[in-house]
Parts: structure tokens; C-alpha cells; sequence
């Protein structure tokens, strides 16, 4: 049997790994993302199947930037699901063992997006055969998320922006936009704040994604501009790995700043907040470990008092926010729904759980079928 249905006299913890399935498969972007760094319109995913003995089916998905990338990431699940086969499905136990088989060749980069992949799958498994949703299972209860709607706002024309913005807000009442900065000129970049300030009121909660397009000297003098004009937060201007950058920009700046979604698990969070680098945190799921990693650096976030928010994946993110200390904001973007039979309810600018077992994702195999890919 699969999927959503308890099995009678077993402790649903005795799952037994059997296999993993990864398909690819590319999605046209119906709003592309135009940043300073990179043009795309196909989107990249991977969608895993963890098969276990009982029948139960764990599912998540990646979405790895480019095509080219599945190639490495598909063959090394697979490799996990020959190596793990008969291994009890335990997910924090999984997870130690598959980044210690990929030891030397490092634990971040491809090693850890592999990693996360197995670990949701595997999470989500042991959610359905405990017959609950995977908030409750980590001891939560099932809820909504406040979220913002990043699913455009990309680098056009202030006008062009300022319209979409007033999209964006009613595809669920949402309270909060992220827009991309980092156009050729700085002016451009203000008059398209201004835009859509005026298009979508004073009350809404905007942030700005310069999208790591600034060095450090162009982020001085940028950041500084727009620290008035009452922004959430400035999310990446300089290259995601220069920390000490960062700490001179949180230290100069009123305007919080946010990184984490290029954080390779939860050492790279504490760094960060040990260097004081940010004022907020946002991890994403493929990088930091899936929700075992994410557990881990929450952890740590809770402990910094550092509120943290989430970095794509909104369906395993609404989850894990609702046993987070310091949950702040779900980005929410849809760029999944195509192959999915039963997205997640936007509405007054939250994302609701619906009250499944697991975190309730089953494919749509029609467009699955329509968009695989042949690596």
C-alpha cells in the first residue's frame, strides 16, 4: 500500500528503505527571473520517490538552478538508494550516512543538496506512516505561515514592476513583495522602489533581492540610498560568502540585512551569526539539509534570537516554520504547482498545511510525463 493510509499493529517508526526513483524534469517559468547575475526561463526539478518495504511512498523534490546540474545529483540518489537499501528509514540517521559516504569529496556543494533531497523524502515518509502531517510529527500542530509573494518583480521597467506588484499582492491578499535590485544604474533601481510603492500602498512590507550583483563597493553606496525608505530587509548584495562584507554592511546599515540561502548546512548559519554578518537568516532547504538541517541551524537561529525565514520549497518550509522559535517570513513561489496534483492555500497572505499525512506533496503524472527530460 502507498501513501496516506496506517498500517494496523505496526509501529509506524519500522520502515524499511527499499529504493529511491529521481526524475527530471523542466518547467517553462511563466514570469522568468531576470537578475543581474543570470537570465532563466526553463526551471530545473527532480522528483524523488523513497520506496520502502510496507509500501509507504516519502516524496520531495529539488530545484537545482540548471539543467546540466541533475546530471550529477540524480546519479548520486540513486547511489544513495543502492546503499541504504534495507536500512530502517530513520531520517536524522539517513541523513549522517549519506553525507559521511560522500566525505571526500566534501559535504557541500552537490554532497549536500543530494543529501537534503533523500532527507525529505525520507521525513515525509515516516510523517504518512505515523499518520500524521510532518508539523505534528515534529510537534507542531497543523496551521498556516505567513508568507510573501516572490514569484516575479524581476529587473524590468519601473512601470512594467509596478504593475506586476498589484498582481502579486491578489494572488492571496499577500502583506509582502520581494523585488530584485541591481540594475546598470542606481536611479533605476529607486525609481522602481518608488513605483511600486506607490502601486501597492504604504502598508505593504516590501524587501529587495540584489541577488549577489554588487561588489562591496557598489553595495556601500547602494545600500545606503535606500536605508530610509523603510525596507524589510536588503537580502544578498555581495557574493554570498564574503562574510566580512556583510558584517561591515549590518553594521552601517539600519536596514536589516538578510542572507542564508547559499548557507551548506547548519555550521555555515553559525558562522554567519558568530561574525555578525546579518540580521536575519534564510536558509533553503537543498542546501542547508533538508528539514534535519534545517532542525539543526533553527537550533541555533532560536538560540541568537536571529529571526529566520525560508528560501523556496514552500510546502516542507510552511512545516517546519510552524516548530521554529524564530519564524519570520515564507518566501512563497509557485514554480512547483505544475506537477503537483494539490498545491497549498494561499489566502490573506498566509500559506495554510493541509491536515495530511506527511507534507503532502503527490505528483501530477501528466505533466510529469509532458515535461521529463532526458539528461
Amino acid at each position: 500500500m502507498e501513501g496516506n493510509a496506517r498500517v494496523e499493529g505496526r509501529r509506524f517508526e519500522a520502515l524499511t528503505f527499499k529504493s529511491i526513483r529521481a526524475r527530471p524534469v523542466v518547467l517553462k517559468l511563466e514570469r522568468p527571473v531576470v537578475a543581474r547575475i543570470a537570465t532563466i526561463t526553463d526551471w530545473p526539478l527532480i522528483l524523488i520517490d523513497l520506496y520502502t518495504d510496507e509500501g509507504i511512498v516519502g516524496r520531495s523534490y529539488l530545484e537545482p538552478y540548471t539543467t546540466k546540474s541533475m546530471k550529477y545529483l540524480i546519479p548520486a540518489l540513486h547511489d544513495f538508494g543502492e546503499m541504504l537499501k534495507g536500512h530502517p528509514v530513520t531520517p536524522i540517521e539517513l541523513y549522517n550516512l549519506a553525507r559521511k559516504s560522500l566525505h571526500f569529496v566534501g559535504y557541500q556543494g552537490m554532497s549536500m543538496i543530494a543529501v537534503a533531497g533523500l532527507d525529505m523524502a525520507a521525513w515525509d515518509a515516516l510523517a504518512k506512516a505515523a499518520g500524521m502531517p510532518l508539523c505534528v510529527l515534529l510537534g507542531g500542530s497543523v496551521g498556516s505561515v505567513s508568507a510573501y509573494n516572490s514569484n516575479g518583480l524581476w529587473l524590468k521597467q519601473p512601470e512594467a514592476v509596478a504593475a506586476e506588484a498589484i498582481e502579486l499582492r491578489e494572488e492571496g491578499g499577500f502583506t509582502g513583495l520581494k523585488l530584485r535590485l541591481g540594475r546598470d544604474k542606481m536611479r533605476d533601481d529607486l525609481r522602481t522602489i518608488e513605483a511600486v510603492r506607490n502601486a501597492v500602498g504604504d502598508d505593504m512590507r516590501l524587501m529587495v533581492d540584489f541577488n549577489q550583483g554588487l561588489h562591496l563597493g557598489e553595495a556601500l553606496q547602494r545600500c545606503h540610498s535606500i536605508d530610509d525608505l523603510g525596507l524589510e530587509w536588503i537580502e544578498e548584495p555581495i557574493v554570498y560568502d564574503n562574510l566580512d562584507g556583510y558584517a561591515q554592511l549590518a553594521v552601517e546599515l539600519k536596514t536589516p540585512i538578510q542572507i542564508g540561502e547559499n548557507f551548506y548546512g547548519p555550521r555555515d548559519l553559525y558562522v554567519a551569526i558568530q561574525k555578525k554578518a546579518c540580521d536575519f537568516v534564510m536558509p533553503d532547504f537543498m542546501r542547508i539539509g533538508g528539514v534535519t538541517g534545517w532542525v539543526k541551524a533553527a537550533a541555533i537561529a532560536g538560540a541568537a534570537g536571529v529571526p529566520m525565514s525560508t528560501h523556496l520549497y514552500p510546502e516542507v518550509a510552511a512545516h517546519v516554520m510552524r516548530v521554529t522559535h524564530t519564524a519570520h517570513w515564507l518566501e512563497w513561489q509557485d514554480w512547483a504547482d505544475p506537477i503537483l496534483q494539490n498545491s497549498y492555500e494561499i489566502m490573506d497572505g498566509r500559506l495554510h498545511i493541509p491536515d495530511v499525512p506527511g507534507i503532502g506533496l503527490e505528483w501530477n503524472e501528466g505533466a510529469v510525463k509532458a515535461n521529463l527530460v532526458n539528461l
